[in-house]
This record gives C-alpha cells, sequence and structure tokens, in this order.
C-alpha cells in the first residue's frame, strides 16, 4: 500500500471513530514509528487530532448507537465483567446510557435481588426479560443517536431516588475535568446521576482516555473509579493514577 493511500485511509477511519497507533500499526501491518509519521503528517494538515497514545477525526462526526455496537466489542466486554464485581446483592443502580454500560446490564441479566434505574435503552432491551432484577426506566425525550432518555422528565424521576452506585458512560473522560459529552442535556443528567448516588464508576475504553473533543461537561470532584481496558496507554492514564481521588480498574482481555 503507498504512503499516501495509508493516510487516506487512516483519516477516513478516524472519521468514525478515534484509534490507537497500536491499532493502527496491526491494521496495516506497519511499524509504530510509521504510523506516529503519518498520524504528525494528518496532524499538521489539520486533518486529525493527536491524542494520548492515538488520534481522532479533527471534524468527528457523533456515530450512532449501533455503530458504536460495533467497535471494541472485546474490550467493553472485559470493562463490563470488571465492572459488575462492584456490584452487590440488595444494590439500587443507576446506569447510563451507551454500549459499554448496555454490556454491564446483559452481564446483570442473570441476577437476582438488585434493582436498576436506567436511562438507555440498551440497558432496557438486556434487562427487560430479568425476572429477578427490578428495572425503573427514567422517562424523558429519547436521543435517538445514542437512544438515551435526557431532558426536564428524566432528571425530575431521577431526583426521587438515590442509589448505591451509578455507572457512567461517557464521549471522553479526563483526569482534571471529568466526563465530557455531545449535548448540554447529557452533560446535566450525568451530573444528576452522580449526585444521586452514593458509588461512582465511569466505563470507558481506551479510546475514551484523555479525549475532551466534547464540549459540555460532568465535573467529578468526590472519589470515583475508572474502568477502562489493558489498551489504555500507560501515558494516558498517568494524569488518573496521579489523582488521589480516582482509582483504576484495568480489565484484563481473556486469554485466546
Amino acid at each position: 500500500m503507498k504512503t499516501s493511500e495509508r493516510r487516506t485511509r487512516i483519516r477516513d477511519l478516524l472519521r468514525t471513530r478515534p484509534t490507537s497507533v497500536d491499532e493502527l500499526a496491526a491494521l496495516f501491518e506497519v511499524s509504530l514509528s510509521t504510523i506516529r509519521r503519518d498520524l504528525a503528517v494528518l496532524s499538521d494538515q489539520g486533518e486529525i487530532v493527536r491524542t494520548y497514545g492515538g488520534a481522532l477525526s479533527a471534524t468527528p462526526g457523533e456515530p450512532t448507537l449501533h455503530e458504536r455496537e460495533t467497535l471494541a466489542q472485546a474490550q467493553k466486554a472485559a470493562i463490563a465483567r470488571e465492572a459488575e464485581r462492584f456490584v452487590r446483592p440488595g444494590h439500587m443502580l443507576l446506569l447510563d446510557a451507551g454500549t459499554t454500560v448496555g454490556a454491564l446490564a446483559g452481564r446483570l441479566s442473570t441476577w437476582s435481588g438488585i434493582t436498576v434505574i436506567t436511562s438507555g435503552l440498551t440497558s432496557l432491551n438486556a434487562l427487560a426479560d430479568s425476572d429477578g432484577v427490578e428495572l425503573i426506566v427514567l422517562g424523558g425525550t429519547v436521543r435517538h443517536v445514542s437512544l438515551g432518555l435526557i431532558g426536564p422528565i428524566a432528571e425530575s424521576t431521577l431526583r426521587g431516588v438515590t442509589a448505591d452506585a451509578v455507572f457512567l458512560g461517557a464521549d471522553g473522560v479526563a483526569a482534571d475535568r471529568g466526563l465530557c459529552e455531545t449535548t448540554a442535556e447529557q452533560a446535566a443528567l450525568k451530573r444528576l446521576m452522580v449526585e444521586q448516588a452514593d458509588e461512582i464508576y465511569v466505563l470507558a475504553d481506551a479510546s475514551k482516555i484523555g479525549r475532551t473533543s466534547g464540549h459540555w461537561w460532568t465535573a467529578l470532584d468526590r472519589p470515583w473509579t475508572l474502568v477502562t481496558d489493558a489498551g489504555a496507554a500507560e501515558e494516558a492514564l498517568a494524569p488518573f493514577y496521579a489523582r488521589p481521588e480516582i482509582t483504576v480498574r484495568i480489565a484484563p482481555l481473556p486469554r485466546r
């Protein structure tokens, strides 16, 4: 493959999702240094934005939930397995919208004696047939791109409950700023979820670590746990390890 063709394909891939240097090197069967040179050129041309250990498009479009379901499936499954360790019998849980939290909901479908309150139609579908889980769905406006419920109706319902733990997704997560999202309504609902829960868990695959492309933020100003996958680069995780209020849990991928 010619260098120009590879760079064009990298640019087009990044328009669909953020990607790591390691993943790109494996995909195009070239060295890490070659990929870094490609990214440097694309960055200089204004086509992409470099991130810790990878890159994203300079003008990204938000992928739909169905598109996200095809991305990082093994990583999301591993994160869900690790997150499940924090669930206890009798817990009342808040589950955010999104595919990674939806993967956790799928694992909880075999549980009994827990209550789940969710703003995500993905989690609703995963738990709808579970006899052992009491399922409560927040009302509100459906955000079609993510199949999440948002707005004043969802927020009003949420103010009437408290939870043992909340499991949040995000478009990006930064150690010093919290969670970023595409819309103000998403960030507002997450802030309220954080207020109503005793324990906070953020489920984010490696592509979300250090990503700050969203303009709306949910600050996390008390202890919380980041659950990510083994593909997260050490330099990307360093700011999280440096903050005493953040616990980092790395979800190992299953051995092949």
